[in-house]
């Protein structure tokens, strides 16, 4: 049951704009709670009453400060916790860290395991996270993880761009899923995959080398979780051109745009770039004709809602597939 006293929103400083996004959605104010001594240390100060309330800090731990967002959504859910909060949710759009899930070569750390844990050890009750890298990441933790889809954001604006002749298509053999997941939900005519090769001794390097599917005279659509340097993509538009495809369009979740990312996607042969606002985008991003920036704002005050009253986020929040709706 959720409480009587109702919730409160607070937020660090990781993406303002978006958490107030939300706020607008619940019709309620979030609390901006971190201010700077001097010395460059953080310092967190909730404004009102928590106790025995419910709390949700809505926090990206994102670019361009990744681990002074960390640290900020550490000491707010530090200061709710001892200020009597009934619960904490971290709520979390980009998860820093994430793509270092596992053990790839040897003396390496599992970051997103060891920050997982310290968002645990600082007292939340909950985390809640949007296209988590790796699916297996909630194991890291004993606190329930929900884990949400940008595809209930994506949705109503892709149907309005793409019809007959759509294919989509997976950056690399991970992404096959997701793929498949958005060629159902479109109603589009197949699924392509690009295969590439990567050298883990290196960051951020990657080259498309073949890929399987059909997509000459198509309307082509790449789904990934995020853009970080934008080689990946790039390189993937450039051979689904070289197929003959009629048009390519990239959908992601979460655009980081770091080091040379744009540039790469402004000589890029893409037609429109569709993404969201779980980080802040660059104004070299948001001014260019061929993005489209769809807000996670509705998804995520959605889910708080659903979390406070204790109803389905499966349900409600998870587009279904024609096989699912079937069945």
């Amino acid at each position: 049951m959720p409480s009587s006293n109702g919730f409160v929103l607070l937020t660090g400083t990781a993406n303002l704009k978006l958490a107030q996004g939300v706020a607008k959605f619940l019709g309620q104010e979030v609390d901006e709670t971190v201010t700077i001594f001097s010395d460059g240390e953080k310092r967190v100060i909730i404004p009102e009453n928590l106790r025995k309330r419910d709390v949700f800090i809505i926090q990206s731990t994102c670019p361009p400060s990744v681990d002074e967002n960390i640290m900020e959504l550490l000491l707010i859910i530090d200061a709710a916790k001892r200020s009597s909060a009934s619960e904490v949710s971290a709520v979390i759009p980009y998860f820093g860290y994430s793509r270092q899930d596992r053990k790839d070569r040897p003396r390496v750390p599992i970051s997103a395991s060891i920050i997982s844990r310290l968002i645990e050890y600082a007292g939340a009750d909950r985390i809640v996270t949007v296209d988590i890298h790796s699916e297996q990441e909630p194991g890291f933790v004993e606190i329930p993880w929900d884990n949400l889809y940008a595809s209930y954001s994506f949705l109503p604006e892709l149907k309005k761009h793409f019809g007959k002749d759509l294919i989509v298509a997976s950056p690399d053999k991970g992404g096959v899923l997701k793929a498949a997941f958005y060629a159902d939900l479109l109603e589009a005519e197949g699924v392509a995959i690009v295969f590439k090769e990567r050298d883990t001794n290196k960051m951020n390097e990657s080259k498309a080398l073949d890929m399987i599917g059909h997509v000459e005279g198509k309307d082509v659509l790449i789904v990934d979780d995020m853009i970080d340097t934008a080689g990946t993509i790039c390189e993937a538009a450039k051979l689904i051109k070289e197929k003959g495809a009629k048009s390519v369009s990239v959908a992601a979740t979460h655009g980081l745009f770091s080091g040379p990312a744009v540039e790469r996607l402004k000589e890029a042969d893409l037609d429109r770039i569709f993404i969201t606002d779980s980080v802040p985008l660059k104004k070299e991003i948001t001014d260019d004709p061929k993005v489209i920036v769809i807000s996670v704002a509705q998804l995520l005050a959605e889910a708080i809602n659903c979390i406070y009253n204790g109803d389905s986020i499966s349900e409600k929040l998870i587009p279904k597939t024609h096989k699912e709706e079937r069945n």
